[in-house]
């Protein structure tokens, strides 16, 4: 562990070393077992979703919400968005009733300090929300973002989604194969994205999308976010590691942490070239784990797959519904 907290994981990574553990991590094969399911929220004044919360009142009720004893992790993101992420459940039944309770859980602290969660895949009242979490992560995001334009600071502020997981599936033939959930997971991401798209409208404006929030991703550095509209499904016949191994590779560096000050945003240094040359630093183990959680495709393989393409659903209940249906989908052969 460096002296700022950053865990190091070791001596320095070969490039054949890297896409090794890439093609070890990223995929788990197995019988299918297991659902997982995250949840963001927008965090809204209750009487009026208008009225901007305060950061220093939306702090102290996070704060509360912190010490629920809940059974999901809960996180936020960068604009005071409300995260829950269900522990690996194993039935579809089983994880949607600890989200449930653990969400009655989350609304009835929220409720008495006049503060509601909202579900919507972008804040459909407020744009140009301010960051409440300043860390290096998300300084170093923002200055990255900022390349493309205004869309990369309000996909971290003021969106929200569904994501879905599933298991990535067995190395043999048949219907369960983690090639073909691979395939398929990229072949129903545009249908899930139409289908539960809620976001048509951004700071009091229809904005002409049904997902607002995907047409933000679009927006985005596409080799990073791997947008739907702008690459295809993978070939039937590849090989799903060593693809996201190369992806992994040749996608450029978000940031290079550092034990003191900000860390550095570098621009156009592919993780494959940081391997190479060993500039700024050698990057270790850690440093290409690291990167992998600054990489934003529709589907990530974090050992399951992560579907993250579906809007955040209005209603009490309303995020059960993509994620019964994108389980059944998958369980059906």
């Amino acid at each position: 562990m460096s002296p700022s907290g950053i865990p190091r994981g070791g001596p320095p990574l070969t490039e054949a070393e890297a896409e090794e553990l890439l093609r070890c991590i990223c995929f788990k094969t197995g019988p299918p077992r297991t659902v997982g399911v995250e949840l963001e929220w927008l965090v809204h004044e209750l009487r009026d979703p208008r009225l901007p919360v305060r950061p220093q009142r939306l702090a102290a009720a996070l704060d509360t919400v912190r010490a629920l004893p809940l059974v999901s992790a809960l996180t936020f993101e960068p604009g005071g968005q409300l995260e829950l992420s269900s522990r690996p459940a194993g039935s579809l039944m089983e994880c949607l009733d600890s989200l449930a309770a653990d969400l009655r859980a989350v609304r009835g602290a929220l409720g008495p300090l006049g503060l509601a969660l909202s579900g919507y895949g972008v804040d459909p009242w407020q744009a140009a929300r301010g960051r409440v979490l300043h860390e290096p992560r998300y300084d170093a995001m923002e200055a990255a973002l900022d390349r493309t334009g205004p869309a990369g600071r309000a996909m971290m502020c003021e969106s929200a989604s569904v994501q879905i997981c599933l298991d990535a599936g067995v190395d043999g033939p048949g219907p369960l194969n983690y090639r073909r959930r691979w395939r398929l997971a990229h072949l129903l991401g545009a249908v899930l994205v139409a289908a539960f798209a809620n976001s048509p409208v951004h700071g009091g404006r229809r904005t002409g999308w049904r997902s607002t929030r995907q047409a933000l991703w679009a927006e985005l550095d596409p080799v990073r976010t791997l947008a739907p509209r702008r690459t295809p499904p993978p070939p039937a016949d590849g090989d799903p590691r060593t693809e996201w191994a190369a992806h992994v590779l040749d996608t450029p560096v978000l940031c290079v942490r550092t034990d003191e000050g900000p860390w550095a945003v570098p621009e156009g240094l592919t993780f494959r070239e940081w391997l190479r040359t060993g500039l700024p630093r050698p990057a270790d183990a850690d440093d290409l784990r690291y990167h992998m959680t600054t990489l934003f495709p529709p589907v990530r393989p974090r050992g399951h797959l992560e579907l993250r393409m579906v809007d955040a659903q209005p209603g009490r209940d309303g995020w059960m519904v993509p994620a019964a249906v994108t389980t059944a989908l998958f369980d059906d052969p």
